[in-house]
């Protein structure tokens, strides 16, 4: 018989499909921590547990290669990321809960758990990567077994994963200064497929860390285009980069919030041509209208509509670039899109701080900069 989480009923419809909701790590450590508990301080074995989640969701997760001691029990709850493309999806996610000489109780990391080694973070440095609100979820599993059987001892709680250093290098941990393995994370328990909100919230804890770093001006890429034409065509601060994928938008809101002087983006005209036309996500699901953007930016330049046209059957940028370069066009046009695109920015921020952007291809190489950018650049190189 299939065991049953109590995420069943729970999914969301993205393109056209049905996508599974999953369980965090957190949850994983809180019922793992709750099932070793409740087996060394009731004495009786167990194979699942229910753990309530700050989303109001109940889960049923079962308890894995359980091991007992004299005075410890260790047991194990596997990752379920449901259909979200999570790195952590199957992993085990240990908690070994023992009776020890302490006060209260007591957690840490253990092997596979990565440890801060930069300020900025929920952590201070040196302490286990386990964030606020998996923390509280599994010192109260913990109490809540502790209070079952009237045990008002002492007990330490590790949290372990096999394996988990070497995904870490798959996840932002290696940027965010988190060495040794992975996080144990999650705000609400439970993994939503896709979600926006995850992937916002990891470039606002890197951005935390760089303002604590005492970086009053950002460097800002899209994606790997923008990273690998930042480290080998300038000669800005590499390591400073932070990633935004599509949130310009949200890069920028977080960047006030937090007292930020300054950001400078690097970034392909592919992502960044959607900007001149305020568009501020730039997924190709949230807006397009790339070709349309360079053919009325190049009319605006002097182009034919002949030109236009051309640009607007075209099925990349790049053909697009190729055609302005052909017709003798492309600086012109690029210094209105470079415009736009600062017109943007600072309409975004309403001018509270100082906003740039350099912008390229793969095949011209660098196409233009707004009118702010060298100013950035300049604060950037101090």
């Amino acid at each position: 018989m299939e065991h049953k989480t109590g995420l069943e009923d729970f999914y969301v419809i993205r393109n056209q499909k049905k996508m599974r909701f999953g369980y965090t790590t957190g949850s994983c450590a809180a019922a793992a921590g709750k099932g070793a508990a409740l087996i060394l301080l009731g004495g009786e074995m167990l194979t699942r547990v229910d753990l309530m989640t700050p989303k109001g969701i109940l889960l049923h997760l079962e308890l894995l290669d359980i091991q007992t001691g004299k005075d410890y029990v260790s047991c194990a709850v596997r990752k379920d990321a449901g259909d979200d493309p999570d790195t952590t999806n199957g992993i085990l996610v240990y908690a070994r809960v023992e009776k020890a000489n302490v006060e209260g109780f007591v957690l840490d990391g253990g092997p596979g758990v990565g440890r801060v080694t930069r300020p900025g973070l929920s952590q201070n440095i040196g302490e286990a990567a386990i964030n606020p609100v998996p923390r509280s979820m599994i010192l109260r599993s913990v109490r809540e077994a502790a209070d079952r059987f009237d045990y008002e001892g002492g007990l330490k709680i590790t949290v372990s994963v096999p394996g988990g250093e070497e995904i870490a290098g798959k996840t932002f941990n290696p940027r965010l200064g988190i060495v040794g393995g992975i996080s144990i994370l999650g705000t609400s328990g439970i993994v939503e497929p896709m979600s926006e909100k995850a992937l916002i919230e990891s470039i606002r804890v890197e951005m935390k860390q760089h303002v604590a770093s005492g970086e009053e001006y950002l460097l800002v890429t899209p994606g790997n285009y923008g990273a690998d034409y930042l480290r080998e065509h300038m000669t800005l601060p590499f390591e400073k980069n932070i990633k935004c994928s599509n949130y310009v938008g949200e890069t920028i809101d977080m960047a006030i919030d937090m007292g930020v002087k300054g950001i400078l983006f690097v970034s392909h005209i592919g992502k960044f041509v959607k900007v001149a036309a305020g568009i501020m996500n730039t997924h190709s699901h949230s807006a397009d209208g790339r070709m349309e953007i360079l053919a009325s930016n190049a009319i605006r330049a002097g182009a034919d509509l002949d030109c236009a046209r051309r640009i607007l059957d075209a099925g990349t940028t790049d053909e697009a670039l190729e055609i302005l370069k052909k017709d003798e066009i492309l600086t012109p046009t690029m210094k209105e899109i470079t415009d736009r695109i600062q017109f943007y920015l600072d309409h975004r921020s309403y001018e509270q701080i100082l906003l740039g952007a350099v912008i390229f291809n793969n095949t011209c190489g660098y196409l233009g900069q707004t009118k702010d950018a060298a100013e950035l650049i300049r604060r950037l190189s101090q």
